[in-house]
């Protein structure tokens, strides 16, 4: 009976909203947007876990991050605790508390959600991970070494992922990275705004102090290749190079000055500061108008990004409506109280310079909705005679990325599938070169940071077992 009543108290509890930066103070700086939990709003939080005997949260989690245990020291106020249980399973959880789709994984198991709002999983996993960070030094067990050495290509969230548990295993870990700074797409892609970089080389650091080697600048199939580096000593490799190479709507006026990819633009201003020009020599042009193509997460933080370099009007062009938008509710509500505005059911046809080779307008169609696709969400139709234009002055193309083919290319006996990623066993992530494995972007296509995550702890597992046999 005294459970009954303690988990009716806890329904009671509201869920705790996040503070964040006033909308018009923020639209105007890189400084993180969502404020973080105080002590005492973590432990209310914390307080409404009804810490299940059978947690189907852990199911939805890529990761499987032990998150009632995590909660549960929240509650009692041990936060240094849920910081080193959160750890166990996590090698990045302050990454992953800000960016990762918790309403569609861990929440969306949660029971509490079924009937009212779900536990607040990440922004307790950001505030145990924060507290963990400045609280002190990361402790880490020493583990016996194995003699065994791994090569790993790409420091994005599925090699840093992979390198973690190999580490923790006791192998020799390298990872070479192509760019000057480790993180992957968690540095270049996703903005100082919504992802401090601090917390990401602070999250990286631990790595380091665990025994990962990381290597810059070393662009893997062109310095060295996969069967080099098994040549010099690797025992295994995996591969984690990510979605970076940007798709392009194929319309007239791609080629203008004053039009990016989404890669690019997020490159130029979060890697290489941009937005801290004239103190770093990266400036980003955006003008007045800036149209963004696309209505995923990276399109919006490409349009939350050009509003912060100065822009007057940011528009998302999207060919459908608000329903069918695959950006993550938080993203979209922050891009309209920010006041990028949404120019749904339209399609841009052609991107019109001047004559100078610059961007001048967007010419665009209107849409309406027909029957749903494949994907279950309707598809569009355009209506015959609704051209019309935009003034613009930046154009930015947001709809996707593919696999760079520089390591795939230069690796023979790596089979691929017909969009250029690499095939492998959905058990282990073996790829059909024997010793190579492979997860992420690079395999799945792009998806998000915890699901490529997800895949680096799936193949260090692969690739510890396959050690086990050497």
């Amino acid at each position: 009976m005294a459970e009954i009543v303690e988990k009716a108290k806890k329904v009671k509890i509201p869920r705790q909203e996040m503070p964040c930066q006033d909308p018009l103070v923020r639209a105007h700086n890189f400084e993180e947007v969502a404020l973080g939990y105080t002590q005492e709003t973590a432990m209310e939080e914390a307080k409404r876990c009804l810490q299940c005997k059978k947690p189907l949260c852990i199911t939805g989690c890529p990761v499987e991050v032990l998150i009632p245990d995590f909660i549960k020291k929240i509650a009692e106020g041990d936060f240094e605790e849920s910081a080193r249980v959160l750890k166990i399973k996590n090698s990045l959880p302050a990454v992953c508390g800000r960016v990762c789709p918790q309403e569609v994984q861990c929440e969306s198991k949660c029971i509490l959600g079924i009937k009212g709002e779900s536990v607040a999983i990440g922004r307790l996993e950001r505030f145990a991970a924060d507290f963990g960070m400045k609280s002190n030094e990361a402790k880490f067990e020493k583990v016996e070494p194995t003699g065994k050495r791994v090569a790993i290509i790409g420091a994005g969230p599925s090699g840093l992922a992979c390198a973690g548990d190999l580490a923790k295993a006791g192998h020799a870990v390298t990872i070479f990275e192509a760019l000057h700074v480790a993180g992957g797409v968690l540095m270049y892609g996703i903005p100082q705004f919504r992802l401090p970089k601090e917390i990401v080389q602070t999250e990286i650091s631990n790595l380091k102090k665990m025994g990962v080697e990381i290597l810059t600048n070393q662009v893997v199939g062109k310095i060295t290749s996969v069967d080099e580096l098994m040549e010099n000593g690797y025992d295994a490799v995996f591969i984690g190079t990510g979605a970076g190479l940007p798709y392009f709507m194929n319309i007239p006026g791609e080629n203008l000055n004053g039009v990016y990819s989404a890669n690019e633009f997020l490159t130029r201003t979060n890697l290489m500061k941009g937005y801290k020009f004239p103190d770093y020599a990266t400036p980003v042009k955006v003008g007045k108008n800036v149209a963004v193509l696309g209505a995923g997460n990276v399109a919006m933080d490409s349009a939350r990004t050009a509003l912060r370099l100065g822009a007057e009007n940011v528009y998302i062009v999207y060919r459908r409506s608000r329903a069918e938008m695959p950006a993550r509710n938080e993203e979209l509500e922050h891009a309209e109280e920010e006041g990028i505005q949404f120019r749904l059911l339209t399609n841009p046809v052609a991107i019109v310079g001047d004559e100078r080779g610059w961007v001048k307008s967007l010419t665009c169609l209107r849409y309406e909705l027909g029957e749903p696709d494949a994907s279950g969400r309707r598809s569009p139709i355009a209506i015959k005679g609704s051209e019309f234009e935009i003034p613009m002055d930046t154009v930015v193309v947001a709809i996707g990325q593919g696999p760079n083919p520089l390591v795939t290319t230069s690796t023979p006996g790596l089979n691929l599938n017909k969009w250029g990623n690499i095939v492998v066993d959905e058990q282990t992530l073996l790829t059909s070169k024997p010793g190579v494995f492979a997860g992420g972007d690079i395999v799945t296509g792009a998806a998000t940071v915890i699901l490529a995550m997800g895949a680096g702890k799936q193949a260090a597992a692969g690739i510890d077992a396959y050690l086990k046999t050497k």
